[in-house]
């Protein structure tokens, strides 16, 4: 009897430390992904109507998108070419052009015009029909 308290307490202990080591070093707080870039590299439309918090939500552009009075969105293309489209004072897509990178689930949006920000996405959820992101502005 004296041999099965010290043998119960190591197993619990073993356990705990088994959940820890499996959960990482911080539990319960949302994994980082790394951006598969395949699946990026296409035309995303912001949805704002999906925005929750400080989450950004963007759909391929072949989404049927409720009508909405413009929106707003990004080409990523091959070979770090990225085309962002803003409306245009005259309410059409104004087109600037820039260079795009990605590293783990960072995506980096650079510029060469004085005029346009910078921009990074902290990607949150990738798949070829959502994108989920904290976007912050470069401060220049």
């Amino acid at each position: 009897m004296k041999l099965l308290l010290p043998l119960a307490l190591g197993a619990t202990t073993l356990l705990l430390t088994a959940q820890q080591c499996s959960s990482g070093p911080k539990a319960g707080a949302a994994a980082a992904i790394a951006v598969d870039v395949a699946t990026m590299q296409r035309t995303w439309l912001h949805a704002h109507e999906e925005d929750h918090g400080d989450t950004i939500v963007y759909r391929p552009n072949t989404y049927a998108f409720p009508p909405s009075r413009g929106r707003t969105g990004f080409e990523i293309g091959p070979n770090g070419v990225l085309t962002q489209y803003d409306i245009a004072p005259t309410d059409g897509l104004e087109r600037r052009v820039g260079k795009w990178r990605v590293e783990g689930n960072m995506f980096y949006a650079t510029f060469p015009e004085k005029n346009s920000t910078d921009y990074s996405l902290k990607v949150l959820n990738l798949t070829a029909e959502r994108l989920e992101a904290v976007r912050k502005y470069v401060d220049q």
